[in-house]
């Protein structure tokens, strides 16, 4: 089969997930089937603006597939608001200069949702193609049903979870497990099901801390002297809800915003307003659980082990799926699409159609009513 595309360029941008090499390897193995050059772009847009590139060839993507972190390097950096020095430059177009230096005739950018932002910006400044794969351990990507990364880090979270339970028992404590997710709630509540936490936090569901006090008194009541909580880092009280509602209705009314010297439960500010510490949320959670239940109280926050480590099987399976089929949608020419998991397929979505949309747990999701139906509390009256 003759190739539409005749060569590429691949980056990852955004933070570092395991499945990362595993992808680079599939995109690059299948374009060199169809007899594509590959050119790796080093450290994401940052490395595009930089001009920055290695050329890839079954040598170098030998042995990628078991091992963690991307051979490419990574960034949070943005082509339309790049820091260049001091200063903060929309780069744009020195990015798609350097795309036609590289003579490529599609860049593939892998990442999560600021990357497919970034991806569909910069794919409407110029006339190269785009295409993208879904990356991310938080699972918020819109119209795939999972991104790779995800299955690897619920199953560290879950075998903190399962550590946890023991040194819990033993002191007869409770636990607080921070687990990442700032707006969704997919890696908490996996983990937190599979590792049979008795309290399950997450931003989708605002909790009230006196509905978790009281069922960490009924499990004691019960016999159960100890307890494990798992926290996803953006969750927020009913009270935050209403508060943050408020001020927008404010804000919309037309009534300005008033100065506040603690604009967060967490924020601790000097006289002068100046931030001094920002608490963590599981922190707060256990020193204030701590003083309803009069129960011991310790916090475990995983932080960044989520992302680190040999991507699972599952993950490999799963970027490689992926790398696969965007190789074959290369060599039909065809641009401007995130490859997604929908069901049993791997399927193209346009990019236009996934870029902006977050995927979070949707109340009636089976997940939701599992937890629920083993007794887990979602810290909310239901």
């Amino acid at each position: 089969m003759s190739s539409r595309t005749k060569s590429i360029g691949i980056l990852t941008a955004g933070g570092d997930c395991p499945g990362l090499n595993a992808a680079i390897r599939g995109v690059a193995k299948a374009a060199m089937h169809y007899g594509m050059s590959v050119v790796g772009v080093q450290d994401g847009f940052r490395g595009l603006v930089e001009n920055r590139t290695i050329h890839l060839d079954g040598q170098s993507v030998s042995g990628l597939l078991t091992q963690g972190g991307t051979l490419l390097g990574t960034s949070r950096d943005k082509p339309h608001k790049m820091r260049m020095g001091s200063e903060v430059m929309d780069m744009t177009e020195v990015a798609i200069a350097n795309m036609k230096k590289m003579n490529i005739d599609c860049l593939v950018c892998i990442g999560g949702n600021g990357t497919q932002k970034n991806a569909h910006r910069l794919r409407q400044a110029t006339d190269i193609g785009v295409l993208t794969l879904p990356k991310t351990i938080d699972n918020d990507v819109g119209s795939t049903d999972i991104t790779f990364g995800f299955d690897s880090a619920m199953c560290i979270a879950t075998e903190a979870i399962d550590r946890l339970h023991t040194t819990a028992t033993s002191h007869h404590r409770v636990i607080v497990c921070e687990i990442m997710g700032h707006d969704a709630g997919w890696l908490a509540l996996g983990s937190g099901i599979a590792g049979g936490a008795d309290v399950i936090l997450i931003p989708e569901v605002p909790y009230d801390l006196e509905v978790v006090a009281d069922h960490l008194r009924e499990r004691r009541k019960h016999g159960k002297r100890f307890s494990i909580i798992a926290v996803a880092e953006g969750v927020r009280s009913i009270l935050e809800v209403e508060a943050g509602e408020a001020e927008i209705a404010m804000l919309k009314a037309g009534e300005k915003k008033k100065k506040r010297k603690k604009s967060s439960p967490g924020l601790h500010v000097s006289e002068d307003g100046i931030p001094l510490v920002q608490e963590a949320v599981a922190s707060r959670i256990a020193r204030r659980l701590q003083t309803l239940t009069g129960v011991e109280a310790r916090v475990t926050s995983l932080g960044h082990v989520q992302r680190g480590g040999q991507p699972s099987a599952a993950d490999r399976l799963l970027a490689t799926r992926l790398g696969t089929k965007a190789g074959e949608l290369l060599a039909d020419g065809v641009y401007d699409v995130m490859v997604a998991v929908q069901g049993t397929e791997i399927l193209p979505v346009q990019l236009s159609e996934v870029a902006g949309v977050k995927k979070v747990v949707p109340p009636d999701h089976p997940w939701i009513s599992t937890a629920r139906l083993v007794e887990t509390s979602l810290g909310d009256r239901r």
